[in-house]
């Protein structure tokens, strides 16, 4: 691959283990020639997600749970300290209370509407006003949708609306730091066995109809959603902004 993001840093939020979205965006990014800096959850993430950080040569490993005060902060004043300088943000977290998730949209109750909302969409709007004074020569924006956003998707449930809001999101954010040069997209994958994923009913089901509706006849993996993010931190994507740019094998046009 060309190293067409040498010299850029960047921060992965998302790695849960080696079959997150997020890892294939972060070896990406790292093969590409970009210096990263990772999080995981939680101590119990930890021992999934280090060894990988360490993997991709990580010069900032930290901890964040966005639902704790002060923790992503945290991550951006240890980013401002060591760096100075940030050009790219891949955001990759969702949660759903199950009891929300698998029930119908309008039983959903309200406080998990309000942490699903807050966990999946809200952090990325935190993330960029962080991100935006360190992003003085430009820089790009990333977050993961899905088609479930923009049509209705058996069994996805409270996740559409959220997802909904932020392909939403990402349009005003693009609009509000166009001006910046800070780009903002969504990329919008087929289904993949994460373990986010794994959080979703029949998602089985799910992945064998998107094999039978794609174009392509089969599924994507990780390190195809990776090749899509790494061209849109690089500069070459630099016209490219407030968009939902889907890599499901061409799944979106089959309505």
């Amino acid at each position: 691959m060309t190293r067409n993001l040498q010299g850029k840093k960047g921060l992965v939020v998302g790695i849960a283990n080696e079959h997150s979205i997020a890892w294939g965006c972060a070896r990406a990014f790292h093969a590409a020639g970009a210096d990263l800096a990772v999080t995981w959850l939680n101590d119990k993430a930890k021992p999934h997600v280090q060894p990988l950080a360490q993997r991709l040569e990580a010069g900032i490993q930290l901890p964040l749970d966005v639902e704790q005060p002060g923790q992503l902060e945290a991550v951006f004043d240890v980013v401002a300290s060591q760096w100075g300088q940030l050009d790219f943000v891949l955001h990759s977290i969702a949660f759903a209370p199950a009891a929300d998730l698998h029930g119908r949209v309008i039983d959903c109750s309200r406080e998990g509407f309000a942490r699903a909302m807050d966990i999946s969409c809200h952090s990325f709007l935190r993330m960029a006003r962080l991100a935006e004074p360190l992003m003085q020569q430009g820089g790009s924006l990333l977050t993961m949708s899905y088609l479930g956003g923009a049509e209705v998707i058996d069994n996805y449930g409270l996740m559409g609306p959220v997802k909904a809001a932020l392909e939403s999101c990402v349009r005003y954010m693009a609009t509000e730091l166009g001006p910046k040069g800070i780009r903002v997209n969504a990329v919008s994958p087929g289904p993949l066995a994460t373990r986010a994923a794994s959080g979703i009913a029949q998602f089985d089901r799910l992945m064998a109809d998107a094999v039978q509706r794609a174009p392509l006849g089969r599924l994507v993996d990780i390190d195809d959603v990776g090749a899509l993010c790494a061209f849109l931190a690089s500069d070459a994507a630099r016209s490219i902004t407030g968009g939902t740019l889907y890599v499901d094998a061409g799944v979106h046009i089959m309505g």
